[in-house]
């Protein structure tokens, strides 16, 4: 091997391998998702030129067709993700969905072939049809900017069969539209009619409806459109937080709902019933039905001490009574329909830091007709002036009660522990709360800006990765009076173990509203998803890669040093009307609560079998009348603060792929393998396949079987195949193998390929098997052949410079040697 041969293999192998492009000096940026704007559904439309019906109505061509029974979804809709959507947007509609199940009867199910079923797809803009057109195929567009749960609960209210509050006939009552300052052609989008052509199922005007529109909407200027005539509510028309009180009683009635899916129970012990709990007869103490307690608290948590002759609360006295004496309150009998439970209350201790309140479940089976306790958590800590929320997660199958144990610990205690406000749901505990105390204090005295900023403490997620919030109080110094919040990655104890950039992890930030009853609830949520391709706007850099690389060094209140990542969020979370609208401010504390969790299973949520051939009306077809109107209100036509932190973890990894009560056939997502290479060394890493898909995420709480979705052949005569290329259909001949399914994507087939838990079939025709322990191997065969290459360079080069030395010296010395020939 020649000198220039070794050079230049040893110089080719060592480039491929070391060199990388210069790393861009840290940075610390805020990224602002509106763009410091609060964009209602109807100005996003108008700003994509889209012309629908009242702004965000798809109307089939005949506009004056009058909604009737038939128009109605059965309680357990069918849906498709279409791979269109933003990942963000598919957490979000998810999460929307389960806001459906707490507080309506109505469910939502992957679609398994059903003749109707609605695709939600990124379109332009946020639009929907009203009710079910009973043509098969029904698009709901969730576009950019789209992805917030209230304007995903409004479009489906819309597919419901719910059109516009202020459509209504008796409209004129209770807001004024000027007409003068509405944009020239716009005019009709503020139509109302009358009783005969609209039916609000007496339900009274509410100007808190998901569904009303906005002071601005369609403003021709910067003047309002919209008056209320009770003035305190024109900066609350056009909320797009959750629903209404008025908006669940519309829904529920419309589609007869008795109950909650996913609500159990709620008690706020204003009832001397107290709502059907029992003090049990294994104790030597009871909890008391207070209204106050000397040493604390001076008022429930429920109103505050604000309504005279109520606001009561259960108290365990723990000044009197010996170390170790308990109290037991049970609640009624509850019987689940899914694996898992969140409950929530608030505890107030004014009593002694030993003193413990212990939660447990009694389970009823067959084999156990009594009961047997099963211990769940423990809550103690030093006493407080303040109630404090607490989450506990529970994963009850059979008929339980839920058991609260007050133990009286060692020490003198001059007051108890104390409950009131539960709420008990078949939902995802949230993973971790910040409490921000003293926030009426913050919201008077904090300038905007970033001289405004609040940092929470730092949080871990599940996978290990580390984050924080900051919220900016009276907003940024170009968006004031408003609520901003951003999420960041921090430096953490785990950093090199994780993948970086951080791949779809989903940050949920909820402002909690805290109403006595979960049902009415309006909290505020923002959603976050790392996307691991998101660039910086101002560098190179990845949004989301490690925060020692694009970060900037942050300091801890206790002095510790830390890296804080860009921040990600909005400057218009919430505006200071609407943060007074509802209780989100209480005991002058505010809660914030915050989940992150992977949803890399929702990169592909095509469905798991084809769709069957049904007649599907086209997009001209002229719907006629149902027997009846039941549309529901419109026809068709420098400041010291103390922050206090309770981190709340679920007893298993929660994620938004949550297994329920029905479970239905699934698609897979696999990750590819890259391999990672920089100048201080190199490393081969494997991401192994994800088979959590979005049919176990939303799988229906109303059926207890399990359901195999299987591939239907048979057809009509009339039988016609979509047109839509998004939407698959039959293939004539099935070339998939592994019982892979076969359908036509953009006028192709396709298969979909099945998978387990640790495996998976790829390729064209899933002839490839892969798997968890497959991925494993390669991995490590990767890591081998880097470090054999790595050995073949290293030898080659020791080779080629001894070979070139030993050339070297003999030329030197026959050089010697002809010198002193030629001296004698």
């Amino acid at each position: 091997m020649s000198n220039a041969s070794c050079i230049s293999l040893s110089a080719f192998l060592i480039i491929s391998f070391f060199l990388s492009p210069p790393q861009p000096s840290p940075e610390t940026t805020e990224i602002d998702l509106d763009g410091g704007i609060d964009q209602d559904i109807f100005d996003i439309n108008e700003a994509l030129g889209l012309d629908l019906f009242e702004g965000d109505i798809k109307l089939p061509v005949d506009r004056n067709s009058i909604i009737g029974d038939n128009y109605r979804w059965p309680h357990v809709i069918p849906y498709v993700l279409e791979n269109s959507l933003e990942m963000n947007a598919k957490g979000v509609i998810l999460k929307a969905f389960e806001q459906y199940r707490l507080k309506t009867c109505i469910d939502f199910k992957p679609w398994e072939g059903e003749k109707n079923y609605i695709s939600v797809f990124k379109g332009s803009g946020c639009w929907s049809s009203v009710g079910n057109l009973q043509m098969g195929l029904q698009q709901l567009s969730i576009g950019a900017n789209c992805d917030r749960i209230g304007t995903v609960q409004h479009e489906f209210l819309h597919a419901l069969g719910f059109w516009h509050e202020q459509s209504r006939s008796d409209r004129d009552d209770y807001v004024t539209i000027v007409w003068d300052r509405i944009q020239s052609g716009k005019e009709h989008n503020f139509n109302k009619y009358d009783d005969n052509r609209s039916d609000f199922l007496n339900v009274p005007y509410d100007y808190n409806s998901v569904m009303h529109y906005s002071k601005t909407a369609f403003k021709n200027g910067t003047d309002p459109t919209i008056i209320t005539n009770i003035p305190d509510f024109t900066d609350v028309i056009g909320q797009r937080m959750d629903f209404s009180e008025h908006d669940l009683k519309k829904l529920n009635r419309l589609y007869n709902c008795t109950s909650s899916l996913s609500f159990m129970d709620t008690c706020s012990f204003e009832l001397e019933n107290i709502c059907g709990m029992i003090q049990s007869s294994d104790d030597n103490s009871d909890w008391q039905r207070l209204s106050q307690v000397p040493a604390g608290p001076n008022t429930d948590h429920t109103n505050m001490g604000e309504c005279k002759d109520s606001g009561y609360f259960m108290h365990f006295d723990t000044s009197a009574g010996g170390e170790g004496s308990t109290a037991v309150l049970e609640s009624r009998i509850l019987y689940p329909k899914r694996g898992f439970q969140c409950l929530q209350f608030y505890l107030y201790n004014s009593g002694n830091e030993n003193d413990r309140l212990n939660v447990w479940v009694r389970e009823y089976t067959s084999a156990n007709p009594n009961g047997t306790w099963r211990f769940i958590k423990e809550i103690k800590g030093s006493p407080e002036t303040y109630w404090q929320l607490h989450h506990v997660s529970l994963n009850v199958t059979s008929k339980f009660r839920v058991v609260f144990q007050g133990v009286r610990g060692s020490g003198l205690s001059s007051g108890g522990l104390s409950i009131d406000d539960i709420n008990l749901s078949e939902t995802q505990c949230p993973h971790h709360v910040w409490h921000i105390r003293n926030f009426t204090h913050l919201l008077n005295t904090s300038p905007a800006g970033k001289k405004g900023i609040i940092y929470s403490p730092p949080f871990y997620s599940s996978e290990g990765y580390a984050f924080q919030v900051s919220l900016y109080v009276n907003g940024t110094a170009d968006n004031p009076f408003n609520l901003g919040i951003y999420l960041s990655l921090i430096s953490g104890a785990n950093d090199d173990h994780l993948k970086w950039p951080c791949p779809w992890q989903q940050v949920t930030m909820i402002l909690l509203d805290q109403h006595p009853d979960i049902r009415q609830q309006m909290s505020n949520q923002r959603s976050v998803t790392t996307d691991p391709e998101r660039l910086s706007e101002s560098s190179s850099n990845y949004t989301w890669d490690r925060p020692d690389k694009v970060g900037s060094e942050a300091t801890f209140p206790n002095g510790t040093k830390y890296m804080r990542g860009p921040g990600v969020g909005t400057s218009a979370f919430l505006t200071h009307e609407r943060l007074r609208s509802r209780n989100f401010i209480k005991e002058d504390g505010v809660y914030i609560l915050l989940t992150m969790e992977d949803i890399s299973h929702l990169l592909s949520t095509q469905p798991s079998i084809p769709p069957p051939l049904v007649t599907t009306a086209s997009a001209t077809t002229t719907t006629k009348a149902g027997p009846g109107p039941i549309a529901t209100t419109e026809p068709p036509i420098g400041t010291e603060i103390t922050i206090t932190t309770a981190s709340t973890t679920t007893a298993s990894t929660t994620t938004a792929s949550t297994t329920t009560a029905s479970t239905t056939t699934s698609t897979t997502t696999t990750s590819t393998t890259t391999a990672s290479t920089t100048t201080a060394s190199t490393t081969t890493s494997t991401t192994t396949a994800s088979t959590t898909t979005a049919s176990i995420t939303t799988a229906s709480i109303t059926t207890a079987s399990t359901t195999t979705s299987t591939t239907t052949a048979s057809t009509t005569s009339t039988t016609s195949q979509p047109e839509d290329p998004e939407v698959p259909a039959f293939c004539p001949n099935n070339p998939c193998e592994n019982d892979g399914v076969c359908v036509i994507v953009n006028r192709a087939p396709v298969c979909r390929c099945p998978a387990g838990d640790n495996w998976w079939y790829m390729g064209e025709k899933c002839e490839r098997k892969g798997s968890t322990h497959e991925n494993t191997v390669i991995a490590v065969s990767s890591t081998i052949t880097v470090f054999v290459v790595m050995l073949i360079v290293t030898i080659t080069t020791a080779v080629c410079l001894k070979k070139k030395y030993k050339q070297g010296k003999d030329n030197k010395e026959s050089v010697t040697l002809e010198e002193t020939k030629t001296s004698f």
